[in-house]
């Protein structure tokens, strides 16, 4: 599939991928999107709570909303998405992963960048719950990587999905870490930290036998999070056994619906290898669009409705 060309051409302070990822995920005016939460109950005893937003008319097709890390589906990116494609006659089912809905999950173990075990486990129930023909994957950061992997990774996926689009996603999760420890970086990796640090801390109160705080204590740095929890808590050996096999780069060319990988080339959280131009091009699902502009999920466009839901829209109009 020849690279997709992009018409993305923001103006003045937002061709600088600080201002606009900044902008976005702090300055952004929430879009306005009634949600009606549901709590999933698990086979292990713990809790999945997914937000749902409804078309006036009852609708036949569903967009899974997944949101990046340490996000949750208040976030604007993910009411923005859902706003746009509500009123184009999409329900939405907003996925909060486990942690993220604003009250601490059960289990020692939560959510982490390759975990599509839960992710299924939400289609399934869905697939079952409702008569919905056509669903569409949509997911932004972590939630990018995510839906590729469960997209790649599985020979056959429910009959229902047709597609995926994935915002500004790191494909290779060792490369974007290393580009998120560039010193220009400090501002989001300390933020990333922060929230890790305090969802670890609450892990200390529920499991003191497997979470100490003389652990949490050498917990400075993203990778000293994921060789301390990730790694251990999900069965994997360390944080790089973790990058290596959750990176959803090895799954694209095994995905076998149309897919849409929006990514900016002025995206601070982006490794070389996170713009996979050669796989593309040799690929006929998947369509890779990678703007001079738009930083991490910071695609802005006026009134409030940006450039990836546009686009999003648009793909969604060309596939299904």
């Amino acid at each position: 599939m020849p690279i997709v060309s992009s018409s993305y051409q923001p103006k003045g302070a937002f061709k600088n991928g600080h201002f606009s990822t900044i902008y976005s995920a702090k300055l952004r005016v929430s879009p306005r999107l009634e949600q009606t939460r549901e709590r999933l109950e698990l086979e292990d005893g713990d809790f999945i709570d997914l937000d749902f937003s409804f078309s006036e008319k009852r609708s036949h097709c569903l967009a899974v909303l997944l949101h990046g890390l340490e996000g949750n589906a208040q976030r604007t990116y993910i009411k923005g998405q859902g706003k746009v494609l509500v009123e184009d006659g999409w329900d939405i089912c907003a996925m909060n992963y486990r942690g993220c809905s604003g009250e601490p999950n059960r289990k020692y173990i939560s959510y982490n960048s390759g975990k599509t075990d839960d992710l299924e486990t939400v289609i399934d129930h869905l697939t079952e719950k409702d008569n919905y023909r056509e669903i569409v994957l949509i997911g932004f950061s972590l939630g990018g990587n995510l839906l590729l992997k469960y997209l790649g990774e599985r020979n056959i996926i429910p009959a229902e999905i047709k597609c995926g689009i994935a915002v500004s996603a790191p494909l290779s999760l060792r490369g974007s870490l290393d580009s998120l420890n560039k010193a220009y970086n400090w501002p989001y990796r300390t933020h990333f930290l922060y929230d890790l640090r305090k969802k670890y801390r609450q892990k200390t109160v529920q499991f003191p036998d497997k979470a100490t705080r003389s652990e949490l204590k050498k917990i400075r740095s993203l990778l000293a999070f994921d060789n301390i929890y990730t790694a251990p808590a999900h069965g994997f050996a360390d944080a790089n056994d973790y990058y290596t096999k959750n990176s959803s780069l090895q799954f694209l060319s095994n995905i076998s619906v149309p897919v849409l990988i929006l990514n900016a080339l002025n995206d601070s959280f982006l490794s070389p290898d996170c713009i996979p131009f050669e796989l593309a091009s040799q690929s006929k699902n998947i369509y890779l669009e990678t703007p001079e502009y738009g930083g991490h999920v910071g695609f802005y466009q006026p009134k409030n409705i940006y450039y990836n839901e546009a686009r999003s829209s648009r793909f969604l109009k060309e596939i299904i």
